[in-house]
């Protein structure tokens, strides 16, 4: 197991499989490290991910439709990188990073600040994931 440390100076252990799955699936979403970056310290809105909107603030490589967005999001979240954002209403169009998340952000920051380009079998691995993860 892979200790996280947290701002308390908690650690969380993690599996390593669930380190190399979230690692994959990061790498393999439509993302720039530029949108995890920014999720570390607030909330960002769907609306600020999807479209051209995606392009200018440096989170998407191409424009995304708020479906595509989402569901790339909701797959991200089921690895146990985001959560959604939560306020007295109920659950928001808001998404954050987890501990784990936390976590791989600053380490691919802290190696020239990009993601790795995901391998032809880090994207088979993926889709084959999200697609057994349906039934």
């Amino acid at each position: 197991m892979t200790a996280v440390e947290t701002k308390n100076t908690e650690s969380i252990q993690y599996p390593r499989r669930t380190i190399e799955r979230a690692e994959r699936a990061m790498r393999c979403s439509p993302f720039q490290l530029q949108l995890f970056a920014a999720m570390r310290s607030q909330s960002v809105v769907l609306n600020t991910i999807a479209g051209e909107s995606g392009i200018k603030r440096e989170y998407t490589h191409s424009p995304l439709s708020e479906l595509a967005a989402e569901n790339a999001l909701l797959w991200l979240i089921q690895v146990g990188l985001l959560r959604r954002e939560v306020d007295g209403q109920g659950i928001t169009d808001g998404f954050r990073l987890t501990p784990l998340g936390r976590q791989l952000v600053e380490k691919w920051q802290s190696f020239g600040g990009k993601l790795p380009a995901p391998t032809f079998g880090d994207r088979l691995y993926n889709a084959m994931s999200r697609w057994f993860r349906l039934f």
